[in-house]
């Protein structure tokens, strides 16, 4: 077997994941790798030598329209970082990445960070002098890291490939970052699988070894291992949780027990967690019908079966209200963005309000949060918070959110979406403003107010 064949099968038997193989010179990686990032941003080829992560990582990078010579923008400060940081989950295994990797950063003047799964830097602790280096390049708490936004780097790349990553020096997409090594490893949630955000070690070539990647990778693992471990927040025995957010008929847990309940009976529970003094009988009739004729016997009748449906002692009456406390979905999305941590917000919004929900009461309640999730998310100019909601079905049409993410991320699928979008909203207002159509209109009108006012009685 010829030494170029010898070469070719050693490159095959590489782990693709590890930056630099054992034995390799570390100088004349760089050189080759400074060499392959200027081929591809001048002519969009990478070269072989190139790791396939990494070049599907650039031309990621460059569909979202990062530039070689951008820099990481600090989207949380002060109190809005701190208020996040308080309720992100990785806040409670903090402890554990301080005491498995602190003194390996300090002491090898390396950093420790952790990033949210939007690549949002929460935590960078490490060496002072270091930590001053970095920040220079805004690696900081409150900056965004994603892949979308700064390109290839092994946090933002992590959380967006979901698996551990090493990334060496010029892999990096942007060229102020290429002095840099570092190795991220994302966490998930050990409940659900769902990505947390990640934990990563940065600093010189010497992290390039392939036991960083494995040390990350083996923290994240035991993060994972103590969530777990650590029982969620006990609520007292008589607390009651709903959730009715991204769903007709909302879920209840009460007494250990899970309750699905029925559209109406979700409605009223909805309205009485919103009023723990309680609410009459006329107030909750005026809430829950639009149809004035509907009777209190009606309304009477729906809450003794919820009543029974509860058990005892749950729902009271003069005036109807729940007599335990009630932990909802809604209040902690309602809470999150009067703090102001609208990425928190955002992470907790699973949809609208009950939406298949027509009781008035509802109806507002559902508008006035979702109108002020997206007010929030657009004068925050998130672009992957402005992603996420326009993927979501509830935001597939959302033109305003479309918007704003073409002016902080003007891709050629975002303008075009856009276009569409628009081209719909306008085919309308142009046939209503052509005479003929005016007159079919008019000739329709009648027939379809009256049948439009007709409403099938609760």
């Amino acid at each position: 077997m010829g030494p170029s064949r010898i070469a070719f099968r050693e490159a095959e038997l590489t782990d693709p994941w590890v930056a630099l193989e054992p034995g390799a010179d570390p100088v004349e990686r760089v050189r080759i790798l400074r060499r392959a990032h200027k081929a591809f941003t001048e002519a969009g080829t990478v070269p072989r030598p190139v790791r396939s992560v990494v070049a599907d990582s650039w031309r990621r990078s460059a569909r979202a329209g990062v530039i070689p010579d951008g820099s990481a923008s600090v989207e949380l400060m002060d109190g809005d970082l701190g208020s996040y940081r308080a309720e992100h989950p990785l806040a409670r295994v903090m402890p554990l990445f301080r005491e498995l990797m602190g003194t390996f950063a300090a002491d090898g003047e390396h950093l420790l960070a952790v990033c949210d799964a939007q690549g949002r830097l929460l935590w960078v602790e490490g060496h002072p002098a270091t930590r001053r280096q970095a920040g220079r390049m805004n690696f900081v708490p409150g900056a965004r890291w994603s892949e979308t936004s700064v390109g290839t780097n092994a946090p933002g790349t992590a959380v967006a490939l979901d698996r551990p990553v090493q990334v060496f020096a010029a892999e990096h997409f942007i060229r102020r970052v290429q002095p840099w090594t570092c190795a991220a490893a994302p966490v998930h949630d050990p409940r659900t699988g769902r990505v947390l955000g990640a934990v990563d070690i940065t600093g010189g070539d010497g992290l390039a070894h392939p036991h960083s990647l494995g040390f990350v990778q083996a923290v994240a693992r035991a993060a994972e291992s103590q969530l777990a471990l650590l029982a969620p927040p006990k609520a007292t025995d008589d607390t009651i949780e709903l959730s009715a957010l991204g769903r007709d008929e909302a879920q209840l847990v009460a007494g250990g027990r899970k309750i699905r309940l029925s559209r109406r009976h979700s409605e009223i529970l909805v309205l009485l967690a919103r009023h723990p003094e309680g609410l009459t009988g006329d107030e909750l009739l005026c809430a829950l019908y639009e149809d004035e004729s509907v009777t209190p016997v009606t309304l009477r009748a729906e809450l003794t079966r919820l009543r029974r449906l509860l058990g005892p002692g749950l729902l009271d009456s003069r005036p109807y209200r729940l007599t335990a406390p009630v932990a909802s979905d809604v209040a902690v999305v309602e809470r999150r963005l009067g703090t102001g941590a609208v990425t928190a917000a955002a992470s907790a919004y699973a949809g609208p309000l009950l939406p298949g929900s027509e009781a008035p009461a509802v109806v507002r309640l559902r508008r006035r949060l979702a109108d002020g999730l997206r007010a929030a998310l657009i004068a925050r100019r998130d672009p992957d918070l402005l992603a996420e909601w326009v993927r979501a079905p509830w935001g597939e049409d959302d033109l305003d959110v479309w918007r704003a993410l073409a002016a902080v991320r003007p891709t050629a699928v975002v303008r075009e979406r856009l276009s569409a979008l628009e081209a719909e909203l306008s085919a309308p207002l142009t046939r209503m403003a052509h005479p003929s159509w005016t007159r079919r209109a008019a000739q329709r009108e009648p027939r379809t107010s009256a049948t439009s006012l007709q409403r099938p009685r609760s």
